[in-house]
């Protein structure tokens, strides 16, 4: 399978569990891999036969800086959702790190595979 990838994303969101991590929004890193079957874009050259990954960009960002989550397996599970929304993504990776949220680490969080069987 084919796929379109979203590197180093950075969104300013509340995240955690601790008064102090509910105070201040933090920095959030995600990164996304979306499975989609590419032949027809390829073949046309053609955008409305991909996947807008700028679209997919925003709304994940948008949705991680306003979504108050206290954890980010729950953040990640989010945006695991807002990208199959996407009719053409049939699966997703999704990787949510809070960078210097534990001392001594550069970042610590999760990695999720989701697939649209996953939320039926």
């Amino acid at each position: 399978m084919d796929k379109i990838f979203i590197r180093d994303l950075i969104a300013r969101g509340i995240i955690g569990l601790n008064d102090w991590e509910r105070e201040k929004a933090q920095e959030i890193l995600i990164n996304i891999e979306l499975f989609v079957d590419l032949r027809q874009a390829g073949d046309s050259d053609d955008l409305q036969s991909s996947v807008s990954y700028s679209t997919i960009a925003r709304r994940v960002q948008a949705h991680a800086e306003t979504a108050g989550r206290l954890t980010v397996e729950a953040l990640a599970n989010d945006l695991a959702r807002i990208c199959l929304e996407e009719s053409r993504v049939s699966r997703v990776l999704v990787r949510v790190e809070k960078p210097g949220a534990v001392r001594f680490t550069r970042s610590v969080g999760v990695e999720i595979e989701r697939g649209l069987k996953d939320y039926v």
